[in-house]
């Protein structure tokens, strides 16, 4: 099988983010093992009590260091906003030069592209060995990462092997170096609800506008001040995020609650936890609930690395960083990582998401010509 015809395949499986993964999984799995992999199953049940489950695969042994090591995830984000009338989004369909689908850029033809190269192996005999992770959870909190990084032999090996490490976000087969982290917090403030022409009610939002006011200039000082700036990135700032809902469904109701929803991606170097604390202290003196929900790291390798030139070299693309993140925070101790997959970000997560199937061709070459320079 080729990259298409894995794409279409993955993207066939509704795995939407907050449903269970395991179906997908059981496809990479076999998969898998068809292509001559021992693989290993990391299952847990997520916050919900919902079912999620990851593979992480070997194929060939060797001795000594080195090896491919391939991190790619199968959960998607959700399809309320699909538009195309003629197909939904879990039905692959090829349109000109373009693979439709939900998950075909982000990262399921990802996915499919280290497949197919794997495939295209057949019985050559590796030096060092080819692993492939498949995760869950990517989208929301890199729960999947988090746990094979915990709880894998099959990831403790390749780590122990110092084996080079891709993971296969869309960077347009340019290598990526370095990408912004991830700072999700809620700010919560509780009232009691009302019919507002009484006095009966406590209305939450009136102790979040000061904490609000508080947030506005931290957020203004992340913008503006060049201590918090980064000129690797574009944009060069945090990009501090503010939502806020007191999901009233009247004027007439008292709100009982008032919800913040913040989010920030720092970069490396940035203080991220001076920018949580901050908000906390903020929070606290207001008397209203502050939760961190998640703290993803920013990732950073050297860009002069050999790894980082030879990854250039294969694709002709150039090092450069993202603003977006990946589960590549969650390997610190892999010391040769770069983020390289088919795609462009700009195609991920749409209303009517695609790949091109140049992209998904060279995507195979790429992870092929890979697999040839460590592992053969």
């Amino acid at each position: 099988m080729n990259a298409l015809q894995y794409a279409s395949d993955l993207i066939r499986f509704d795995s939407t983010w907050y449903r269970s993964n395991r179906e997908i999984v059981d496809y990479c799995e076999q998969a898998l093992r068809k292509l001559g992999c021992e693989t290993e199953r990391i299952e847990y049940v997520d916050d919900d009590g919902v079912a999620k489950s990851n593979v992480i695969a070997r194929k060939g042994s060797g001795s000594g260091s080195g090896g491919l090591a391939y991190f790619g995830h199968t959960d998607v984000v959700t399809t309320e906003d699909w538009s195309i009338a003629e197909h939904g989004a879990f039905e692959p369909t090829v349109v000109g030069d373009r693979l439709y689908g939900r998950g075909s850029t982000d990262m399921k033809g990802s996915v499919a592209c280290m497949f197919a190269a794997l495939e295209s192996l057949g019985d050559q005999q590796l030096a060092h060995p080819v692993y492939i992770s498949c995760s869950s959870d990517e989208e929301v909190n890199h729960r999947g990462a988090v746990e094979i990084a915990r709880r894998s032999r099959i990831y403790r090996e390749l780590v122990d092997r110092q084996s080079k490490g891709v993971v296969g976000e869309p960077t347009s087969l340019d290598p990526v170096y370095a990408h912004k982290g991830g700072c999700r917090i809620t700010i919560r403030s509780r009232g009691r609800a009302a019919h507002s022409s009484t006095r009966e009610g406590i209305n939450a939002n009136l102790a979040m506008i000061p904490f609000l006011v508080e947030l506005k200039a931290i957020r203004d000082e992340t913008e503006s001040d060049p201590d918090w700036a980064n000129d690797e990135f574009d944009p060069p700032t945090v990009c501090l995020n503010i939502g806020i809902n007191d999901h009233t469904t009247a004027t007439n109701i008292t709100p009982p609650q008032s919800i913040c929803t913040i989010s920030f991606r720092p970069m490396p170097g940035t203080d991220a936890d001076s920018i949580l604390d901050r908000i906390r202290i903020a929070a606290e003196k207001n008397g209203i609930e502050y939760t961190l929900e998640n703290h993803h790291v920013a990732f950073h390798r050297n860009p002069q690395s050999d790894f980082s030139k030879v990854c250039g070299e294969i694709t002709g693309g150039r090092p450069r960083t993202v603003a977006y993140g990946s589960e590549a925070s969650n390997f610190p101790e892999i010391s040769d990582l770069i983020v390289l997959g088919p795609g462009n970000i700009t195609e991920a997560h749409k209303s009517d998401e695609w790949i091109s199937l140049a992209q998904l061709e060279k995507g195979e070459q790429t992870y092929r010509e890979l697999i040839h320079r460590f592992c053969l």
